[in-house]
């Protein structure tokens, strides 16, 4: 069983590597580094254009490898949320606090991070944000009380918010203007993949060693990955200088209804992601009888369908020109799945449910973070990642917890769940706004 196991989470994680090595050939914003332009240009000029080949593809992968260890230790306190809760003596509310403590300080940083990818280049934010917060997760397996446990993800979310807004500058950065949507979503299929393994190898690690060794192997690994990035890793090299945001420019992003429009659909996307990612694990054992391994495999097989989606959501948002319509279709599947969930009790129909949500959770990611950039140029597309990402954060705050007091107050999650669907259904109505104010933008741009 233990072989079959390996065997499984071998075989996802070669299939995520192709398809994401796929996606980064074809998008990757360096026309001299395709074939054809490498055969066609001078001999002198061959070396470089393959340097560069090399850099791009070399950075992305690492990209993506690194943000994979995120969901590694980040993801194993959603999974072993019953473990943990039983060792540490919380309730459902302080299991959920102990989310929305890392989400806190992590939606804080979402701005100050952004600015500063910004202005000094986010390479060595990255590295910063991935060391920091593996160690963090290293010293979490150590912690016995629940009180330490959340002042270890109070500084946690400090170093994960190192991590996307210039994570996802750096790897959209390689890719044309034209693909960055497909670039954004590609960018957190990394994290997924992690979540895939985590779910597969997480449960036969935890029948051995307790739920502490997972965080303990992780966490190691993940801090010689942010080595090897800083090592390998490189910043797209810039054909004019850097003219880097002021504080005005900050103020100014303030004053775009549009940016706030975008906000409030960022604040509204977390709470299926939260609702399905973080109590999950816990609605499965608790709500519907399963153990952890079989709420593992479940959770594996949401993350694998997850994980190409956010690539796909931006592909076709890109191809159709479209991001408002990807954004508000997904957004009424998921207004449906969240519904159901608590309604179904059909265990095939259940899973068919939890399928449909995967693909649509992170569908729209891209297209929603591209879209401020489209509309307000990438000047401040550090500045606008992290000020959508701070309201997506604060409804991920707001999820996480509230779903956490509705069950110890109802004893199921059937109410916090409808919440999350009636929600959904109010962001497709924003949607709708989101596309009126695109339009008119893009066309007072176009004049």
């Amino acid at each position: 069983m233990r072989g079959g196991g390996q065997s499984i989470v071998m075989t996802c994680i070669k299939i995520r590597a192709t398809q994401f090595a796929k996606i980064a050939f074809t998008h990757v914003n360096c026309p001299s580094c395709r074939p054809e332009s490498v055969l066609s240009a001078s001999p002198a000029a061959r070396p470089a254009i393959a340097a560069s080949k090399r850099a791009a593809f070399t950075t992305i992968g690492l990209v993506i490898f690194c943000q994979s260890f995120q969901a590694l230790t980040y993801g194993g306190i959603a999974l072993f949320l019953p473990l943990i809760r039983a060792d540490l003596h919380m309730t459902f509310s302080q299991a959920g606090m102990l989310s929305a403590a890392s989400t806190f300080t992590y939606m804080l940083g979402q701005v100050p991070s952004g600015y500063l990818a910004d202005r000094f280049g986010p390479k060595r934010l990255f590295f910063f944000g991935v060391f920091g917060s593996t160690a963090l997760a290293l010293n979490f397996a150590f912690i016995e009380t629940f009180e330490f446990a959340v002042a270890n993800q109070l500084v946690s979310g400090v170093f994960r918010a190192l991590l996307f807004a210039p994570g996802l500058a750096l790897i959209s950065s390689w890719f044309p203007p034209e693909r960055r949507a497909t670039a954004m979503g590609l960018y957190v299929a990394g994290g997924f993949s992690g979540n895939i393994f985590l779910s597969l190898a997480g449960p036969l690690m935890v029948n051995h060693y307790g739920w502490r060794f997972p965080f303990i192997m992780f966490s190691v690994m993940g801090m010689g990955a942010s080595f090897l990035y800083l090592a390998f890793g490189r910043e797209k090299p810039r054909t004019e200088p850097r003219h880097p945001p002021g504080l005005a420019h900050a103020a100014e992003l303030l004053r775009h209804r549009f940016m706030w429009l975008c906000a409030a659909v960022q604040f509204i996307r977390m709470g299926p992601v939260v609702g399905f990612n973080f109590w999950l694990p816990s609605f499965l054992v608790a709500d519907r009888g399963l153990t952890i391994q079989a709420a593992g495999l479940v959770t594996a097989m949401g993350a694998a369908l997850s994980a190409p989606s956010n690539a796909l959501g931006g592909y076709v948002s890109d191809r159709l020109r479209n991001p408002p319509l990807v954004i508000g279709g997904s957004l009424t599947v998921l207004a449906c799945t969240s519904l159901l969930l608590v309604h179904v009790h059909s265990m095939p129909l259940l899973l068919l449910v939890i399928a449909v949500n995967s693909v649509f959770a992170q569908f729209y990611f891209g297209p929603l973070f591209m879209v401020p950039v489209e509309v307000l140029g990438t000047r401040t597309a550090g500045l606008s990642t992290g000020f959508s990402n701070l309201f997506a954060n604060a409804g991920s705050l707001g999820f996480a917890y509230t779903l956490g007091a509705i069950k110890d107050h109802s004893g199921s999650f059937t109410w916090g769940f409808s919440a999350v669907g009636a929600t959904c259904a109010l962001g497709v109505v924003l949607s709708v706004a989101l596309a009126r104010l695109r339009r008119r933008a893009l066309a007072a741009k176009a004049l």
